[in-house]
C-alpha cells in the first residue's frame, strides 16, 4: 500500500484594511482636491528625526582650554588625554 502525503497549501489570511489617514466630513471634493489635500497632510506630518550631531574638534579643544573634565560615556578614555 502506497500512501501519498497530501499537499498542504498555506492559508492566506486577509490583511485588515488600513485606518484612513483623514476623512472629509463636509463637502464633496473631487479627485484632484483630495490629492492636493493628501499631499499637504503628508508634508505636514513628522519627518525622520535628524541624526545626532557629533561634537566637533573645536568643541573638545574648547573643553581642554577651560580645563573641563570629559563627559562619561563610550570613548571617554580617548577624550581624557590632557
Amino acid at each position: 500500500m502506497n500512501r501519498e502525503n497530501p499537499v498542504v497549501e498555506p492559508v492566506e489570511t486577509p490583511e485588515p484594511p488600513a485606518a484612513p489617514l483623514f476623512s472629509v466630513v463636509k463637502g464633496q471634493p473631487d479627485a484632484e482636491e483630495l490629492a492636493a489635500l493628501t499631499a499637504v497632510v503628508l508634508a505636514l506630518g513628522g519627518s525622520a528625526p535628524a541624526p545626532a550631531r557629533t561634537p566637533s574638534v573645536r568643541h573638545w579643544v574648547r573643553r581642554q582650554q577651560l580645563r573641563l573634565a570629559p563627559t562619561p560615556g563610550p570613548g571617554a578614555w580617548k577624550r581624557s588625554r590632557g
